[in-house]
């Protein structure tokens, strides 16, 4: 189907709000464009300051995940972790609204590699890539920086409420190569990139309800967590590779690390090595997340759904 149909489609549907609302993010995404990277940085940045006390509800969350994760974690340095993450969200927010004029060179003045030979192993062997991330470090940044060397690759996303911002979010996403395949259209297309031996990139690290989701420990406390990756690498045989941004305080710079292939199990109980599979790629998420405490998004309610019977953490 051509863009102008789909658009025309799209323009039928939203509301006034939602036009108010793309009219908005389009605006600051364009004005965001206009500064020099580290001045867009630090508005980013003062932005995320003035979200931090704005959004009480929010930090609270986070506060409660960093509780159930650290106990023994003094308040203080919590409320650091917090303090770090936003200012890193408020980054990432700038680097967003810059991708789209970023080029090979200007982005690896700021971005490197390190174990890309990981990746490149696992692609070499012909039945897929799964990249194992989650909402940790600059995840938007990592897809669209690995497109533009020159590596492009799906990412599973969920679609955002607002169908004008999803599009214009999903473009700039897009501009190298990359491809988005929506969550209602997972598994068929997980399987179908695959089998054709492509790399999709899959934040594993959100709530999710049963039966998508199966209880796996996270930071020792049951979490529901999306065993679609592991349900998939074990039908299609994919390799499983973790993939991180992070930003590097030594370097100061952002660093794209694809560790080594992790192991996926197969017994011949495929209901088994789904909660085993799935619970082997978590903890190399929780292994990251412990490494770079204030780069995870701390104000996802992440055990939000528990085992029956369980009350409530949120």
């Amino acid at each position: 189907m051509s863009k102008g149909p789909q658009k025309e489609g799209i323009d039928a549907e939203v509301s006034f709000r939602e036009r108010v609302e793309f009219a908005v993010v389009w605006l600051a995404v364009h004005g965001m464009r206009l500064l020099p990277r580290g001045s867009a940085r630090a508005v980013g940045a003062g932005i995320a300051a003035i979200a931090y006390h704005a959004l009480g509800r929010l930090r609270g969350v986070g506060v409660r995940n960093l509780k159930l994760a650290f106990p023994e974690m003094p308040e203080g340095e919590r409320e650091r972790i917090l303090r770090s993450l936003y200012r890193r969200l408020g980054w990432l927010l700038a680097e967003f609204c810059l991708m789209p004029g970023y080029t090979q060179k200007s982005a690896s003045r700021f971005i490197r590699y390190e174990g890309l030979e990981n990746y490149v192993a696992a692609r070499e062997r012909g039945k897929g890539v799964l990249v194992l991330t989650g909402h940790l470090g600059a995840w938007e940044l990592s897809s669209f920086y690995h497109s533009l060397m020159g590596m492009p690759m799906g990412m599973v996303i969920r679609r955002l409420d607002n169908p004008l911002v999803d599009e214009f979010v999903n473009r700039i996403r897009c501009l190298h190569g990359n491809r988005v395949i929506h969550k209602d259209d997972f598994a068929r297309g997980l399987i179908a990139s695959m089998r054709a031996g492509e790399t999709v990139g899959i934040l594993m690290d959100t709530n999710m309800t049963p039966p998508q989701g199966v209880f796996v420990p996270f930071f020792g406390v049951p979490a529901c967590t999306a065993s679609g990756m592991a349900r998939i690498a074990g039908k299609t045989g994919a390799a499983v590779v973790p993939g991180f941004l992070l930003w590097e305080e030594s370097d100061q710079k952002y660093v794209l690390r694809f560790g080594r292939e992790l192991e996926v199990r197969h017994t011949g109980d495929s209901e088994t090595d789904a909660v085993t599979n799935t619970a082997a790629f978590t903890a190399a998420i929780e292994a990251t997340i412990r490494q770079y405490p204030d780069q995870w998004l701390w104000m996802h309610r992440r055990w939000k759904t528990r085992p029956p019977g369980e009350e409530g953490i949120y």
